[in-house]
């Protein structure tokens, strides 16, 4: 019998789950179990953790392969902090270039789609949260592809999009991503629908990185991404994930979507740190 006790946090998907210490090795039953959890809920939290970098480290790869940073050239970076207080301890204003340049984060999107292998799972840890706002929204692209008519899903199923790491954070500002990052970082092609490979489920692959649709023009591409979006974040289908100190979140990235709130970097203090587990293929190599 399970010694985890489970709370669904919107009718749609997500769970907050209790009776696990995430700082300890997990068994390999633990890990199946919360890999099977993440296939049904896509959104995983575990609140009151106790946790630091080792310890976030070492539970990421229990998951899979960590993912190396995208922004850090030269060098190999598994982590990403999310807010605006240093590792010195010091704190960034609203008019920090790096403030602004995480503003890019509250487009609705679903992290490292725009590499050719794009990201399984986002695991964050929250340290110190702003007391207004600071929160993170997230819809369910599954909801979203099952809310479809039978021949919209035959109409959607063969496309490709093309997701752009430099045309999403060129709309926070229009230098925001150097010429050597943009190098490194071409267009990709991803199915706009994929299939979750352990349980057969089909979702919509959208997001801020989406730039077109192969083989549509563009005013008709983007007509078609937009309607989507617009569809998917409605707000009765948002769940808005108000972080506490100590939550450890997991979501798939796979197939939610997430936005972040803003928040007044000037009056809060906000750390959290994100680690992420690589997918394991190129979208268009999984079967659908």
């Amino acid at each position: 019998m399970s010694q985890l006790r489970y709370e669904e946090l919107h009718p749609e998907f997500g769970a907050s789950v209790r009776g696990i210490d995430l700082a300890k090795p997990l068994t390999p039953d633990l890990t199946q179990e919360i890999k099977a959890a993440i296939d049904r809920y896509s959104f995983v939290c575990f609140p009151d953790q106790s946790m630091d970098d080792d310890r976030q480290f070492a539970l990421t790869r229990q998951f899979g392969n960590p993912e190396p940073s995208h922004t850090s050239l030269g060098k190999v970076e598994y982590f990403g902090t999310i807010g605006n207080v240093q590792k010195d301890g010091t704190v960034l204003g609203n008019s920090h270039k790096k403030t602004i340049f995480l503003t890019g984060n509250n487009m609705w999107h679903s992290d490292a789609s725009f590499k050719p292998v794009p990201a399984f799972l986002s695991i964050m840890c929250a340290y110190e949260t702003p007391a207004e706002g600071g929160t993170t929204m997230f819809v369910s692209l599954r909801a979203a592809y099952d809310r479809l008519s039978p021949e919209r899903k035959a109409e959607l199923d063969p496309l490709i999009a093309i997701h752009d790491y430099v045309y999403s954070r060129s709309k926070v500002a229009p230098d925001a991503v150097s010429p050597e990052l943009a190098a490194s970082l071409p267009p990709v092609r991803q199915r706009l629908v994929r299939t979750n490979p352990a349980t057969g489920t089909r979702n919509l692959f959208l997001g801020s990185h989406v730039r077109e649709i192969e083989g549509m023009n563009q005013a008709a591409g983007r007509a078609l991404i937009d309607e989507l979006t617009e569809e998917a974040i409605q707000p009765e289908h948002v769940y808005v994930h108000v972080w506490q100190p100590g939550d450890v979140v997991f979501w798939d990235n796979r197939c939610l979507l997430h936005a972040g709130s803003g928040y007044d970097a000037d009056r809060h203090r906000r750390y959290m740190r994100q680690t992420r587990v690589s997918g394991t293929c190129s979208s268009l190599q999984e079967v659908g």
